[in-house]
């Protein structure tokens, strides 16, 4: 808790499929260390229900900022794992190899794509957030019902009006959401965040 009493967490409400975004600021020379931690509050987290997957930020040679974006599928679990003593032990161990108090955000599937982490963070020009987007999305709408066309030939009743485009409509949402959007944000970022 800071003075005012806020806890450095920024709460949403309840939703599902929510990302545990955590930065951490590592003091020189603490490099090795904070990577073998990080390796086992990894694989503590691994072990909590709803947990489905961990991408992490490493920084650039001459930056110490780490980045962790845990997936879990609802809120509650999110929450869990972030009250959890076992989270809470492991930050212990670790809080004198960092040089800022972490940053915790808990976001949706999709809001935290344009979002960096800390509230004082800058929102990138809505018109660069559309040409990312369709930049990301208009490929994909030619690739994936090519894809899936074999599969509506072998299965008619999946190629039916509706339900094709279900298949379809969800096949982009998951590849954007979790495989190219966060790639391509952090390919763009010193572009997108100027």
């Amino acid at each position: 808790m800071d003075q005012e009493g806020n806890s450095g967490v920024q709460e949403y409400p309840e939703r599902k499929d929510v990302t545990f975004h955590v930065k951490h600021c590592v003091r020189p020379g603490a490099s090795a260390r904070y990577e073998a931690w990080l390796r086992e509050i990894i694989k503590a987290a691994s072990d909590f229900p709803g947990h489905q997957g961990v991408h992490i930020l490493r920084p650039q040679e001459s930056e110490s900022n780490y980045e962790i974006a845990v997936r879990f599928s609802s809120e509650e679990d999110a929450r869990r794992w972030r009250d959890s003593t076992q989270r809470k032990d492991l930050m212990a161990s670790i809080e004198k190899d960092l040089q800022e108090r972490e940053v915790i955000e808990i976001h949706s599937g999709i809001d935290f794509w344009f979002t960096p982490l800390g509230s004082t963070a800058k929102q990138p020009s809505r018109w660069k957030q559309w040409l990312i987007t369709t930049a990301v999305i208009w490929p994909l709408t030619m690739i994936v019902p090519a894809l899936w066309g074999p599969v509506f030939d072998i299965l008619p009743i999946l190629g039916t009006w509706g339900v094709s485009h279900g298949l379809v409509a969800a096949s982009i949402v998951a590849l954007v959401v979790y495989l190219v959007m966060p790639r391509v944000v952090r390919l763009v970022s010193s572009w997108l965040f100027r």
